[in-house]
């Protein structure tokens, strides 16, 4: 359980991160942070792999580049929804 509640807190801290260095706010508050800082992390050792500090069982430094390219790729479908609701 303890080891989950970890894993909760390095994925939001990542999605968090994600979201500051990209500048764009990620839809769903904490727990958009969380799914992006998940997502983004699978994403990023899937293509990176595991490399870099370990913690929680993410690898941070992919994880935070899936997590960027993550919120990257929302950012851009979230802005061609609102462009053709206008």
């Amino acid at each position: 359980m303890l080891s989950f509640l970890w894993s909760l807190i390095i994925g939001g801290i990542i999605g968090w991160l994600a979201g500051l260095i990209m500048g764009r706010d990620i839809p769903g508050g904490v727990i958009g942070n969380i799914i992006a800082g998940f997502i983004g992390a699978w994403i990023g050792q899937a293509i990176l792999g595991d490399w870099g500090p370990v913690v929680a069982d993410f690898a941070i430094l992919p994880a935070l580049i899936g997590a960027i390219a993550l919120v990257f790729i929302v950012s851009l479908i979230m802005k061609g929804m609102r462009k053709s609701t206008d």
